[in-house]
Protein backbone atom coordinates (compact mmCIF):
# COMPACT_ATOMS: atom_id res chain seq x y z
CA UNK A 1 0.00 0.00 0.00
CA UNK A 2 1.29 3.47 -1.37
CA UNK A 3 1.57 6.69 1.50
CA UNK A 4 -1.44 8.05 -0.41
CA UNK A 5 -3.50 5.17 0.38
CA UNK A 6 -2.35 4.08 3.63
CA UNK A 7 -1.10 7.29 5.91
CA UNK A 8 -1.35 10.61 2.97
CA UNK A 9 -4.88 10.79 3.53
CA UNK A 10 -5.15 11.36 6.68
CA UNK A 11 -2.49 13.92 6.85
CA UNK A 12 -4.21 15.94 4.32
CA UNK A 13 -7.73 15.29 5.77
CA UNK A 14 -9.38 13.36 3.69
CA UNK A 15 -9.99 10.72 5.97
CA UNK A 16 -9.61 9.77 9.72
CA UNK A 17 -7.61 7.07 11.39
CA UNK A 18 -10.65 4.12 11.53
CA UNK A 19 -8.22 2.54 14.23
CA UNK A 20 -5.59 3.38 17.16
CA UNK A 21 -3.37 1.06 15.31
CA UNK A 22 -4.20 3.01 11.47
CA UNK A 23 -3.60 6.43 13.70
CA UNK A 24 -0.32 5.22 14.85
CA UNK A 25 1.22 4.30 11.96
CA UNK A 26 -0.14 7.75 10.44
CA UNK A 27 1.66 9.29 13.36
CA UNK A 28 5.35 7.58 12.46
CA UNK A 29 4.92 8.86 9.15
CA UNK A 30 4.09 12.07 10.35
CA UNK A 31 7.18 11.42 12.38
CA UNK A 32 9.19 11.21 8.99
CA UNK A 33 7.86 14.00 7.30
CA UNK A 34 8.02 15.83 10.20
CA UNK A 35 4.15 16.77 10.01
CA UNK A 36 4.01 18.46 13.35
CA UNK A 37 0.44 19.87 12.75
CA UNK A 38 -0.79 16.18 12.30
CA UNK A 39 0.87 15.00 15.43
CA UNK A 40 -0.21 17.68 17.20
CA UNK A 41 -3.68 17.43 16.30
CA UNK A 42 -4.45 13.68 16.71
CA UNK A 43 -2.69 14.04 20.20
CA UNK A 44 -5.50 13.98 22.96
CA UNK A 45 -6.05 17.60 24.22
CA UNK A 46 -5.09 16.36 27.85
CA UNK A 47 -1.94 15.34 27.62
CA UNK A 48 -0.93 17.25 23.93
CA UNK A 49 2.29 19.13 24.58
CA UNK A 50 2.18 23.03 23.30
CA UNK A 51 4.74 22.88 20.69
CA UNK A 52 6.46 19.63 18.85
CA UNK A 53 10.32 20.19 17.77
CA UNK A 54 11.42 19.35 14.17
CA UNK A 55 13.56 16.27 13.94
CA UNK A 56 17.01 16.98 14.39
CA UNK A 57 19.35 17.03 11.20
CA UNK A 58 20.47 13.79 9.91
CA UNK A 59 17.82 11.91 11.58
CA UNK A 60 16.96 8.84 9.34
CA UNK A 61 13.46 7.00 10.42
CA UNK A 62 13.96 3.14 9.29
CA UNK A 63 11.34 1.54 10.41
CA UNK A 64 8.06 0.95 12.42
CA UNK A 65 6.91 -2.74 13.61
CA UNK A 66 3.45 -3.27 15.46
CA UNK A 67 3.79 -5.51 17.74
CA UNK A 68 -0.02 -5.59 19.09
CA UNK A 69 -3.09 -3.67 18.72
CA UNK A 70 -5.76 -4.12 21.85
CA UNK A 71 -9.15 -2.81 21.41
CA UNK A 72 -10.28 -2.33 24.82
CA UNK A 73 -13.55 -1.36 24.21
CA UNK A 74 -14.79 0.85 21.34
CA UNK A 75 -13.05 4.54 22.52
CA UNK A 76 -10.00 3.12 24.13
CA UNK A 77 -7.35 0.73 22.71
CA UNK A 78 -3.21 0.32 22.68
CA UNK A 79 -0.57 -0.49 20.26
CA UNK A 80 2.34 -1.54 21.14
CA UNK A 81 5.37 -0.91 18.69
CA UNK A 82 8.92 -0.46 18.06
CA UNK A 83 9.93 2.83 15.76
CA UNK A 84 13.56 2.49 14.66
CA UNK A 85 15.65 5.23 13.66
CA UNK A 86 19.44 6.24 13.25
CA UNK A 87 21.50 9.58 14.03
CA UNK A 88 25.14 10.45 13.49
CA UNK A 89 25.62 6.87 12.41
CA UNK A 90 24.04 5.15 15.88
CA UNK A 91 20.94 3.06 15.92
CA UNK A 92 18.04 3.81 18.15
CA UNK A 93 15.31 1.77 19.05
CA UNK A 94 12.00 3.21 20.67
CA UNK A 95 9.38 0.73 22.14
CA UNK A 96 6.85 1.92 23.61
CA UNK A 97 3.09 0.84 24.28
CA UNK A 98 0.82 3.61 23.34
CA UNK A 99 -2.84 4.65 24.38
CA UNK A 100 -5.41 5.86 22.40
CA UNK A 101 -9.01 7.10 22.68
CA UNK A 102 -11.66 7.77 20.01
CA UNK A 103 -13.89 10.95 20.85
CA UNK A 104 -16.61 11.91 18.34
CA UNK A 105 -15.58 9.10 16.13
CA UNK A 106 -11.65 10.28 15.57
CA UNK A 107 -9.00 8.54 17.56
CA UNK A 108 -6.44 10.84 19.38
CA UNK A 109 -3.45 9.47 20.73
CA UNK A 110 -3.50 9.32 24.45
CA UNK A 111 0.09 8.88 26.15
CA UNK A 112 2.59 5.79 26.03
CA UNK A 113 4.88 3.82 28.52
CA UNK A 114 8.37 3.04 27.30
CA UNK A 115 9.02 -0.49 27.65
Amino acid sequence: MGYADCCGRFHVGRAVAPTAEALMRSRYSAYVLDQLDYLLATWHASTRPALLMPNEPGLRWLGLSVKAHTQQDESHAKVAFVARSKLAGRAHRLQEVSRFVREDGRWFYLDGAIT
